[in-house]
């Protein structure tokens, strides 16, 4: 099935070349069923490359999803146009007394930032809060899991001597859990950030899980009340070139920056990226719509607000 995006959302021409089947709003109300109905608070400088990055992964799958575009009230984007922010995002004030089967936020560049300091984190805090009676399952992407980490249970994140850049290998402690449904043993996951969450730190508050980690890159996806909520520290949903992206702009930038490891041919950026990631990337989400979203979520979506933590999946 498709995935339901606002019309003339500029995801759709890049999509549809790439043969990914997306479908405007006219087209999804002819059909009769009710589709799952996924928020994005995109946080991320470059909104239009993290949009098309994440429909693309939430349209592989057998499901209609209808997709929505949230932003913040106390942040104005200085890198995407206005017009653009108008026609496709609302605020949380328009949102804030419905309900969603999904919610993604992604990360942000403000890890270097204490979460105090950061401007919007009054408001960031209230949609946290609100996501756990008006969401059924919420993944948090990179900044975005920390910063609910500290907000839920005080996880402290830490400055690394350098930043974590590029592909790096992970396994999942039980492969029989629903989200790693159809993994390998290894799997890669894109990761770009300065700061990080220790095995350690986690461990000491109770109510997380860890369930992915790696030797290089450290932990890698943390779940709380059964899959409510996952955390993700890297960016399973980057295309093959968002790395190269960011190291060029670095560069260009005089920004102290490694070449991303494991990422291009033979550690070569004038090769072309080797892209290790993106099948585990789309069996990652389809696992979460499907056995997180799909099967827990109620058909009448005001009842979201009365469920508990997902128990049955952990029996």
């Amino acid at each position: 099935m498709p995935v339901n995006i606002p019309n003339n959302l500029p995801a759709i021409e890049i999509l549809k070349k790439e043969n990914i089947f997306v479908m405007n709003e006219l087209r999804a109300h002819e059909q009769d069923i009710r589709p799952l109905r996924v928020l994005i608070l995109n946080l991320m400088p470059i909104k239009i490359m993290t949009e098309t990055d994440l429909i693309r992964l939430l349209s592989n799958n057998p499901l209609q999803v209808e997709v929505e575009f949230l932003k913040l009230e106390t942040h104005v984007s200085k890198n995407t146009p206005e017009e653009h922010l108008l026609m496709f995002y609302k605020s949380f004030s328009e949102v804030k007394d419905d309900y969603y089967d999904g919610l993604i936020i992604t990360g942000a560049p403000v890890e270097l930032y204490d979460f105090e300091e950061v401007t919007y984190w009054p408001e960031i805090s209230a949609i946290f809060d609100w996501a756990r009676t008006h969401v059924t399952s919420t993944l948090y992407i990179c900044w975005a899991a920390q910063a609910a980490m500290y907000h839920f249970y005080g996880v402290k994140k830490q400055i690394l001597p350098e930043k974590m850049f590029g592909v790096f290998k992970h396994i999942a402690h039980d492969k029989k859990f629903p989200l790693f449904r159809g993994f390998d043993d290894e799997f890669y996951i894109p990761h770009s950030r300065h700061t990080t969450v220790t095995r350690d730190e986690i461990l000491k508050h109770d109510g997380l899980k860890i369930l992915s980690e790696s030797d290089d890159s450290g932990v890698g996806i943390v779940m709380s009340r059964g899959g409510r909520e996952f955390y993700l520290t890297g960016h399973s949903e980057y295309a093959s070139n968002t790395l190269n992206t960011e190291y060029v702009r670095d560069t260009e930038k005089g920004l102290p920056i490694k070449i991303p490891q494991n990422y291009y041919k033979n550690d070569n950026p004038s090769n072309p990226p080797i892209v290790r990631w993106s099948g585990h990337g789309n069996l990652l989400f389809n696992n979460w719509l499907n056995y997180f979203v799909y099967q827990e979520t109620p058909y009448d979506k005001t009842k979201i607000k009365d469920l508990g933590d997902i128990t049955q999946l952990n029996e």
